[in-house]
């Protein structure tokens, strides 16, 4: 067992654990943050999305050593109810979501690569994008809108 000191969401945490348990589960059982899912625990379906120092990561291939000082934001930090982030909102806009197991990943994955970008992306961009983030419930094209509808309202509020 360890201490293991770094930023989530904003906010410092210690936590005591082994160095080798995984991100996720240190996320979702010692911080309480349940947003981030599991579903494959193999870093191939993105459900378990977090931004490491700004960087999406799959949690579930993230282990709580590699954590320490570092910066992790959650789907929780991303944005709140009362206060969504633009692409939280065009996801509910939008009705992207469906299941809603793979939505807190897509959101984060979103989240960074409109934060990287500085246009309203078109739609193969978005696919190339989020090609980590796979979701089993919907076509992707109402996915796809959000990510553009959350650029479209980003980018025209930089106008302003």
């Amino acid at each position: 067992m360890k201490t293991i000191d770094f930023c989530v969401n904003g906010k410092d945490v210690s936590v005591t654990c082994s160095p080798t348990k995984i991100l996720l589960d240190v996320l979702r059982e010692d911080a309480g943050l349940t947003g981030s899912k599991e579903c494959c625990g193999k870093g191939e379906c993105g459900s378990c999305t977090v931004l490491l120092n700004d960087v999406p990561v799959c949690s579930c291939l993230v282990l709580a050593g590699q954590v320490q000082g570092e910066r992790v934001v959650t789907v929780e930090g991303i944005g709140t109810k009362g206060n969504m982030d633009s692409v939280q909102q065009a996801f509910v806009d939008e009705g992207a979501t469906q299941c809603g197991y793979c939505t807190p990943g897509l959101i984060v994955a979103s989240r960074a690569y409109l934060t990287s970008i500085g246009h309203v992306p078109g739609l193969d961009e978005i696919k190339r994008a989020l090609g980590g983030n796979l979701c089993r419930c919907t076509g992707y094209t109402k996915i796809l809108k959000a990510v553009q509808t959350a650029a479209s309202r980003q980018f025209s509020a930089r106008e302003l």
